[in-house]
């Protein structure tokens, strides 16, 4: 579904990632782990076209996308789900769940269609649809930045630290969600603080340090790695 060959970007002059590569099946989850400013964010945003690469490809579905402007790679089916969430909180949460379809360019019906099967599947934003998304409680907003991404039925995922600042009730509920997704065959990347948890979900795993990719394998065999457990899982 994506592959992303020796890719350097960053922002001006400054190069934060430097020559990753790596890939992604259909179905698979992929964690990308690593301390904060180690170039997670960065790689996501080059990847779905926030940020222009300086050197490197990314192939999407075969098709070359380093360089392309992010609207058609959403319309292409690669979707981000950025740290923060990025809502519009003046908007409606159907409003937000509507901007979900636009990139993919859904005929009315189709996107009414898809839009009810998300909320299906999400009954608690389904009573607050007239709601500013601005006035929902944290999890609830990240549930709806979850959902709104689902609505454009990408079939490639980047999800953004998904878990922060959120109750561990409200972690578990994001967990499942990303279950779920996995089992329709959407492909994901899961850039994650919560190491534990994120490896517990993934199939592989890449760990990301200053830039590069310094680790990468099966996500339980790295679960088991000392190294992991003492730079992530404080044992």
């Amino acid at each position: 579904m994506l592959k992303v060959i020796h890719l350097y970007c960053g922002y001006g002059s400054l190069r934060v990632v430097q020559g990753v590569s790596m890939r992604l099946s259909r179905g698979e989850v992929i964690a990308l782990v690593g301390a904060n400013g180690s170039g997670k964010s960065t790689l996501l945003k080059t990847i779905a076209g926030l940020i222009p690469p300086f050197e490197g490809r990314i192939l999407l579905k075969g098709k070359e996308m380093a360089g392309q402007p992010a609207e058609r790679i959403a319309a292409a089916g690669l979707t981000l789900l950025p740290e923060g969430r990025g809502l519009f909180p003046e908007m409606s949460v159907l409003e937000n769940l509507r901007m979900g379809g636009y990139a993919r360019r859904l005929s009315r019906r189709a996107g009414a269609e898809r839009l009810d099967a998300v909320c299906s599947g999400f009954p608690a934003l389904r009573e607050k649809l007239a709601q500013k998304a601005g006035s929902l409680s944290g999890g609830q907003q990240q549930m709806l930045a979850l959902a709104r991404a689902m609505v454009g039925a990408p079939e490639v995922l980047l999800l953004d630290e998904p878990s922060t600042g959120l109750a561990p009730l409200v972690v578990e509920e994001v967990f499942t969600k990303i279950k779920v997704l996995k089992q329709t065959g959407v492909a994901i990347i899961l850039a994650e603080q919560n190491v534990s948890r994120a490896l517990e979900i993934a199939d592989r795993a890449y760990v990301m340090k200053t830039g590069r990719l310094v680790m990468e394998g099966p996500a339980a065999e790295l679960s088991r790695s000392d190294e992991i457990k003492r730079a992530y899982l404080g044992m």
